[in-house]
């Protein structure tokens, strides 16, 4: 998309999509479109207080119903205060079946970006045909079911990583006291994992991440008591373990490597680091990656042996990594899927984006000596040269701190243009 857009990210409370929703805001900035968050996270404490009124189940209910409806009401503010050309939400945001059919009477593209296993959330029955564009992490079936509800703007849309964030780092030697380790896993406690890792149990294995509590064997080698691992700290995990351990997600216990389809985000990020990983083989991988850039399992009955066998070999860990770094690099990045999504929605949405009847920033009645400094000041603020004014002056009023000269003048020249120029 080689248009400037504006782009308004609808972030969920909580949850694994909430880091997806940053790094694709993170990667609109840098593709040069102005981008609006809303911080629906700063809602989740109020939220979550809800449970301590002691209140009935049916009136808990309706109480936290009414609350997400106010942040629904919220994004409406924000989308008629900022005028997004798109409106992208990340899965599990709040935004009501009633706000989605508001922005389609008021002509707002939607879309939603759903990165969660759509045989185990399905709400998106009710919510996708509200909106215009739908991305999702699986195929077949779930293209069909979508098309079956009406929703048609389907865009297979895998998970990524961003280069900037997840990249190789030098740690420093309490970092590597920290996190150093031959094995270890990074993610929630889910069923399946819980039972699988018990049979993994050795010196030196680092468990990192929540919801492994209530399990005495475990115990022992769950870090920080399972306390929740930053973004950060994912990052130096997995740059300082041998073998991180990638095991995906299921709820049933029984089936402890379950060939799934999705390829969750720790693939990409861990390969972005150039780290290793062990992964369990996915039904969508092999179109991701080569056989040679990711080292795989289909069972447990061969995961130890692999595990032994790659700690054991450093230079065989290196090649794996050195390949599968390569290949997020050049085909698995946020900045891809973002152009991605944007193509997809000019290819499907007739007349998207609207023209926007705004003059570019360098030729709105600039004094001819401000030109060299305004178009320094572009390039600071990571907006394209042809950037309508408006969009600058939106990108000036989100800095934070003090305003230079340059930052006043612009937003003077604002306000001189609404009293005389648009008035007259």
């Amino acid at each position: 998309m080689d248009k400037h857009l504006r782009v308004l990210v609808v972030l969920p409370m909580y949850g694994g999509s909430l880091p997806v929703g940053r790094f694709c805001a993170r990667a609109l900035r840098r593709l040069g479109h102005t981008v609006e968050v809303l911080e629906s996270p700063d809602f989740h404490s109020a939220y979550k207080a809800l449970e301590g009124l002691r209140v009935t189940s049916d009136r808990l209910q309706y109480l936290e119903n009414s609350f997400l409806q106010v942040v629904s009401q919220a994004v409406l503010a924000k989308v008629e205060t900022f005028e997004p050309d798109l409106v992208l939400a990340l899965a599990q945001a709040p935004l009501s079946i009633q706000a989605l059919k508001r922005l389609r009477r008021d002509k707002v593209a939607t879309a939603m970006w759903f990165v969660e296993d759509f045989r185990l959330f399905t709400y998106w029955q009710a919510f996708a045909p509200h909106y215009d564009l739908f991305a999702v992490i699986q195929k077949e079936p779930f293209f069909e079911q979508l098309q079956g509800i009406g929703q048609p703007n389907a865009l297979y849309l895998p998970l990524a990583a961003d280069p900037e964030f997840h990249r190789p780092l030098e740690l420093t030697p309490a970092e590597r006291k920290e996190y150093d380790a031959d094995l270890a896993f990074m993610g929630a406690g889910y069923p399946n994992r819980r039972l699988a890792f018990r049979k993994l149990l050795r010196e030196g294995f680092k468990i990192w991440g929540t919801e492994w509590e209530g399990d005495p064997v475990l115990k022992p080698y769950v870090q920080r008591n399972g306390a929740r691992v930053s973004s950060e700290d994912c990052v130096k995990i997995f740059n300082a373990t041998a073998v991180n351990l990638n095991l995906h997600s299921s709820i049933q216990a029984e089936h402890l490597v379950t060939c799934g389809d999705f390829i969750n985000p720790r693939t990409f990020e861990i390969a972005a680091c150039g780290a290793f990983q062990l992964v369990d083989l996915r039904g969508l991988m092999s179109g991701a990656f080569a056989q040679d850039e990711l080292a795989t399992f289909t069972t447990m009955a061969e995961l130890p042996e692999k595990i032994d066998y790659f700690i054991k070999n450093p230079e065989e860990r290196e090649a794996f990594s050195r390949r599968g770094r390569a290949r997020v690099l050049a085909e698995h990045t946020y900045d891809r899927r973002m152009d991605a999504l944007l193509d997809f929605a000019a290819e499907r949405l007739p007349g998207w984006p609207r023209e926007r009847s705004r003059a570019a920033a360098l030729d709105a009645g600039l004094p001819e000596h401000l030109r060299a400094e305004v178009a320094a000041l572009l390039e600071r603020l990571g907006l394209p040269a042809d950037v309508s004014f408006d969009d600058l002056v939106w990108a000036v009023r989100q800095q934070q701190g003090a305003l230079s000269d340059l930052d006043a003048a612009v937003l003077f020249l604002d306000e001189w243009r609404k009293l005389y120029v648009e008035r007259r």
